[in-house]
């Protein structure tokens, strides 16, 4: 009885320390490159440092030449958690294993924030009416594929409600991530881009300069969902709990001050808890301008087209109601 329960002690043992090991193990964090990943590591570092402590867990930043590398990287569990555009937290949820647990509040409370169409304040362009005119005549800087400010919502609401594929209408176009897009701009290497009101906000706490000094805006999006914070499914559930309280809490504690630095730094005012529910508006946006695509695509069938789109339309109404054009 005595050597049973000897035995039993240490299988209990060893198997605490194994479980402790795994949790020991460090965690990665992945960024999206909305700019340069040294800009990026300065801003974010500080919130990672504070993590690691909070959690018990050594945390380390994971960059990637461009957001589909965030998100293979969480799909073959070399990221556990990250930021995201809503359109990238999509391919996360789908595809790599994740699951929204927090979203940003912006540095004055917005829920959201919004993608821009921009050109230099001595562009002869004054306004949209006056790209409209210049089909293949300008250059434009294009968004990442999986950005959601970048490429979902100025794809929709700009370019398909104006019947325009950005391939054709322009002279040639370059995707680039967000500040690239603002200084190409500035420095009159492309007549146009896209870019949203975070990248001039940290435009402008990097360099003291204000942007709209240097760029006019000649579209401005409706109000885009809060970039979200994305974890994998399979974390341990408490090591989720500590993670997802980390974040809804900081900037609240006795070491506030401090951490409200940091945010400042991020042009955040704190985060929030969120869900994979954030994301439907996105998911409603991409949807719609699949559907649009196929309606016009005169290169298919009309009983294929009509298959499809009853497709599309089935997976819009397990949404809801469509996202309306504003």
């Amino acid at each position: 009885m005595l050597r049973r329960t000897f035995v039993a002690l240490i299988a209990a043992a060893a198997l605490s320390t194994q479980v402790h090991a795994q949790e020991a193990k460090p965690l990665n964090f992945g960024i999206i490159s909305t700019e340069s990943s040294t800009n990026l590591k300065s801003v974010w570092q500080p919130v990672i440092d504070d993590l690691s402590r909070a959690i018990g867990v050594p945390v380390k930043p994971f960059f990637a030449s461009d957001y589909a590398g965030i998100i293979e990287g969480m799909r073959f569990n070399k990221v556990q958690m990250a930021w995201y555009g809503n359109k990238a937290a999509i391919e996360a949820v789908d595809r790599a294993n994740g699951e929204v647990f927090a979203s940003v509040i912006d540095k004055d409370g917005n829920p959201g924030y919004w993608s821009l169409l921009i050109v230099n304040k001595d562009s002869d362009i004054k306004s949209l009416d006056d790209l409209l005119k210049r089909r293949g005549q300008l250059t434009y800087g294009a968004g990442d594929p999986n950005s959601t400010s970048g490429t979902a919502v100025p794809g929709y609401y700009l370019w398909a409600a104006n019947k325009i594929e950005p391939k054709t209408f322009f002279k040639a176009v370059r995707v680039s991530n967000h500040e690239t897009n603002l200084l190409s701009v500035i420095n009159k290497q492309v007549d146009v881009a896209v870019n949203n009101t975070e990248a001039l906000e940290r435009y402008r706490l990097s360099t003291g300069k204000d942007a709209n000094d240097s760029v006019r805006i000649l579209w401005k999006s409706p109000l885009i969902p809060a970039d979200p914070l994305v974890m994998r499914t399979d974390l341990p559930a408490d090591m989720k709990a500590r993670i997802r309280d980390f974040f809804v809490n900081y900037g609240k504690g006795k070491d506030a001050a401090r951490e409200m630095a940091n945010l400042k730094a991020l042009t955040y005012q704190g985060f929030r808890a969120s869900d994979n529910q954030q994301l439907v508006p996105i998911r409603q946006i991409e949807l719609a301008r699949e559907k649009a695509k196929i309606e016009a695509d005169a290169t298919i069938g009309q009983a294929e087209k009509q298959k499809q789109l009853a497709d599309l339309d089935a997976k819009l109404a397990s949404l809801g109601q469509p996202t309306a054009k504003q």
